[in-house]
Parts: structure tokens; C-alpha cells; sequence
């Protein structure tokens, strides 16, 4: 039976006698020398992440002005931060985008040019009080004319992500990446066998207080990250650490196209092998580590799942989905994490890193609950017009245009004899082949790549469809690709302002 307190471990971390490998390297020493061989062998197991972590982002103290200004809103570099909380404090999140530049810059990339030395422009504005004289200031400052930069990122590490894939016919920007349609490909995220609560999933050595590597730097977890939910395998953790002291080879500013600004942060965490139990769960592999492939194809929070899958299939380069096999790409980079589990084993190794005892054990039984909704969300069957007209592909372009005059409307779907939508011709596509003295079939005019909602759609799904391939009307189809009915802007526009 081994038993060793963190004590015991950081005596031989300040004696140089400490045995210290990494997540990936305990693999092989459980699989040789067993658990408790393991456990008398290694004090200390250090793991890697190097990933998009959305949910992070840093204090301020900038320091009084003269005169003073209690800021109500700030800018910097014209991306607005948080001003809530003090007169010149503020909180800038790494997803926040510029003003003018939209998504090409973002408060990841002002965390990540404060990180290089680079000059910030600030520009801060206020009502005005007594105390607090001053509205408007304009300056420039660089990190060392902060009195404090502390980054508190509130959800980092994920133990694992669900892995993403498309079942659409369109491609799709997600925070997964870029998902090529029909199953085009599989993204994923996460550093599996070096995942750091992958390697201590009953959160027996880390908790509220632990020491860790973040960003280039010595940080601690604060506690339990948002939306922790252990229960099912995906824990999450609230860390902090010095600004100052990061690097930005473990501090990334990224784009992802269509969806948004991130940042790469880079987090270790060394795992005290207290005993066999501690030993066993170090020596998980990427074969041990399941998660899901899911369909983002489907707008809805309860996305379908395609398989279950686990990370050394991901990581081979190609899965197989429905008997084809489909590339899988990493979001993540292994590498990276790779070199922060060797370089913080190196700190511990030559007495730079110390372990710290935690305060309070995070919870392993938590589930994360959906948001709470009050008032009920409009699906499309609400709001169609259920009396479409269509139009047949064999009709001619003078049928087409006595339709749309008699029905006032500007939209005819294109069908088949049994119904199923081929295409869709405008009163615009009319009025050109007239103008042109086109009088041929509709076939030849319609619009054959035509967007489509499904009844069963909330509102606000097919309004964000139609925003994004600027149509201003889209057939209602069944799973047959019937048509059943029709929604426009305009139908939508009179749901919210009958709602508002």
C-alpha cells in the first residue's frame, strides 16, 4: 500500500530526489510496473491543454486619472471591456469584438498584445460626478502602466469536448470550426491522454487553491469552472494568474471564420501520485477517453448523436461515419500541450514549481442544467402560410406571372407532379425573362439551390437562415422534401412586433 502527502513530495522537489513524468509517459510505467509499482516509482505526473477557451479574459487596474474618472464604458483598441465593477477598473472578455473591425480583432487579441508589449489606445467615457469630475480620456498605455492585469478565465479545460460533424448539404461556421457538409469532416478538441481531468477525474489532487501552469506562467484554479458538469465526464475549472508573467507562446488570440474571436490558452497541472488509485487514473490513454460525435447541423441544443468515438480514433486522422471514412482535424494543438507537460515537469525537476495543497475538493456529482425559459419559443408551423402556391417546373414563365399577379405573392416554389420541391422562381426572376422576352419554361429560370425551413423549426432559427443567405423567403418542405408551406421576413417581422 503506497501513501504519500504533497508535503512529503514538495521535500524531495526542494532535495532534487522528486520523480516526475508526464501524463503521457505513465501509460507505459502503470502498464510495466502496475499501479502500485507506479505509485512507489513517480511522485508527480504533470499534464498539457492547448486549446480555444472562449470563457477567459482579464482584469485591469488602470490607475487614476487627473482629474479622476469613474469610467462608465471604456475601448481598447475600440473593443469595449466590462466597467462594472470599480471607478478604473475593468474586465475585458476574450470574445468581445471591435467596434469597426468586427471579427478580424477582439478582446483575445488586445490580451494577447498587452501579453507582447504592444501600445493600447484607451478610450474611456463618463457622466460625471463630483468625485468624479472627468467624461471623457484618451491615452495610451502599454502592460506596465497597469497597476494589476490578473487574468480570471471562468470556464477553461473542459475534461473533454464532444466531437463535431455536419449532416447538412451547406457548410457551417461553428465554434468547432469549420463543418464541411454531408459529412464533410469531424473536428475535436482536447489533449486526451494529457487532458489534465482526464488524468484526475475524481478531482482527488485538484481543487480550489491548486497550483498550475497558465499561460506561460504559475497560476491557481479558483474553483469549479461555469457550466461544471462532472457527473457527465465534462468538469470545468475558474483559473487566475498574473497577465505580466504569461508568454504568448501559450497565449493565442484566433479568429474563428463566421463565428467569432478566441483564445488559445495554454493550462498544465501537476497530478501528486498520492497512491495506487492516483496512479491508475494517470495512466489513461487516449483508447480510454469516449465522447461523442454530434450533428451541428441541427440547430437545436440537443444536437442528434452520430457515434460515440474515442480519441485515439480521432486523433488517427479519419473515422468512420455511416460506412464512409471522414478526416477528423484537431482544434487543439497536441504538440503544444505536449511541450507544457514537459516544461512544467522541467520546473518541478529542477526545483522552480512546487505543488500546493487545495483548499476545498471540487465537486464530482454536478450536472449542467439548460437555461431556464419562461415564455415560449414560435416555431415555424406558427407563423407559415400553409396556403402556398406552387408552381410546376414544366409551367411556362406566363403561368408564372399570372399566378404571382393573382396571389400576390412574390415567391412560387418549383415542383414536381408529386409535390417535391425542384427549385424556386421570384416575381424578379418573372419580370427579368419578361423584360428579355424569355417566354420558356420555369425550369429554365427558377432558382434550383433553394434554401428550405422544416416545420418544426423555432422562428428564430429560420430567421437566422434567411439573414444569412439574404433570401427573404424560404418553402416549408416535410422529410419527403414536399412542400407544405411558406415563410417570409415579413411573417416573421409581425410575429416580433406583435410579440414586442
Amino acid at each position: 500500500m503506497v501513501n504519500k502527502s504533497i508535503s512529503e513530495i514538495n521535500d524531495r522537489i526542494k532535495d532534487g530526489s522528486v520523480s516526475v513524468v508526464t501524463a503521457e509517459e505513465m501509460v507505459g510505467i502503470v502498464a510495466e510496473l502496475g499501479a502500485e509499482g507506479a505509485a512507489k516509482e513517480v511522485d508527480i505526473v504533470t499534464t498539457g491543454t492547448f486549446g480555444a477557451m472562449c470563457s477567459s479574459g482579464v482584469f485591469l487596474n488602470f490607475g487614476h486619472s487627473e482629474p479622476p474618472i469613474k469610467m462608465q464604458k471604456i475601448w481598447l483598441n475600440d473593443v469595449e471591456a466590462y466597467t462594472g465593477v470599480a471607478a478604473v477598473d475593468a474586465y475585458i472578455g476574450a470574445t468581445q469584438v471591435s467596434e469597426t473591425l468586427g471579427m478580424e480583432y477582439g478582446g483575445a487579441h488586445v490580451i494577447e498584445d498587452l501579453i507582447r508589449g504592444n501600445a493600447i489606445d484607451v478610450h474611456a467615457i463618463s457622466p460625471g460626478t463630483d468625485c468624479y469630475p472627468r467624461k471623457i480620456l484618451d491615452t495610451t498605455i502599454d502592460i506596465n502602466d497597469l497597476n494589476q492585469a490578473i487574468m480570471l478565465n471562468p470556464r477553461n479545460a473542459y475534461q473533454k469536448y464532444n466531437a463535431a460533424t455536419n449532416s447538412t448539404s451547406q457548410k457551417l461556421y461553428t465554434y468547432m470550426g469549420s463543418l464541411m457538409p454531408n459529412f464533410g469532416n469531424v473536428t475535436y478538441s482536447g489533449a486526451g491522454v494529457l487532458s489534465p481531468l482526464s488524468n484526475d477525474p475524481e478531482y482527488r489532487t485538484i481543487g480550489t487553491g491548486t497550483r498550475i501552469f497558465l499561460g506561460g506562467a504559475q497560476g491557481y484554479i479558483v474553483g469549479q469552472g461555469t457550466q461544471h458538469s462532472s457527473k457527465s465526464g465534462f468538469g470545468t475549472l475558474m483559473v487566475q494568474g498574473d497577465l505580466k508573467e504569461m508568454d504568448t507562446e501559450f497565449i493565442r488570440a484566433s479568429t474563428f471564420t463566421g463565428y467569432g474571436v478566441s483564445l488559445y490558452v495554454g493550462m498544465g497541472i501537476p497530478i501528486p501520485v498520492l497512491d495506487e488509485k492516483v496512479a491508475l487514473a494517470t495512466a489513461v490513454s487516449d483508447a480510454d477517453i469516449i465522447t461523442k460525435v454530434i450533428d451541428y447541423g441541427i440547430p437545436s441544443r440537443d444536437r442528434p448523436v452520430v457515434r460515440q468515438v474515442t480519441y485515439e480514433e480521432l486523433r488517427s486522422g479519419s473515422i468512420d461515419i455511416k460506412g464512409r471514412e471522414v478526416v477528423t482535424s484537431s482544434l487543439s494543438s497536441f504538440k503544444r500541450s505536449r511541450q507544457i507537460a514537459g516544461l512544467l515537469k522541467d520546473w518541478i525537476a529542477h526545483g522552480e514549481f512546487f505543488l500546493s495543497q487545495p483548499a476545498e475538493k471540487l465537486p464530482s456529482d454536478t450536472v449542467s442544467r439548460p437555461m431556464k425559459q419562461t415564455r415560449g419559443t414560435p416555431m415555424v408551423k406558427d407563423i407559415m402560410s400553409k396556403n402556398v402556391i406552387t408552381i410546376h417546373k414544366n409551367a411556362s414563365v406566363y403561368e408564372a406571372a399570372k399566378k404571382v399577379m393573382d396571389a400576390s405573392f412574390n415567391h412560387l416554389p418549383v415542383v414536381t407532379e408529386n409535390n417535391t420541391l425542384v427549385g424556386i422562381v421570384t416575381a424578379w426572376d418573372i419580370s427579368k425573362a419578361v423584360a428579355q422576352n424569355t417566354f420558356d419554361l420555369v425550369e429554365n429560370i427558377m432558382t434550383k439551390k433553394v434554401i428550405t425551413a422544416m416545420d418544426s423549426e423555432q422562428v428564430t432559427i429560420a430567421a437566422r437562415r434567411l439573414e444569412q443567405h439574404r433570401v427573404s423567403a424560404m418553402p416549408v418542405v416535410d422529410e419527403q422534401n414536399h412542400v407544405i408551406g411558406i415563410i417570409t421576413s415579413d411573417d416573421i417581422s409581425m410575429l416580433f412586433a406583435r410579440r414586442n
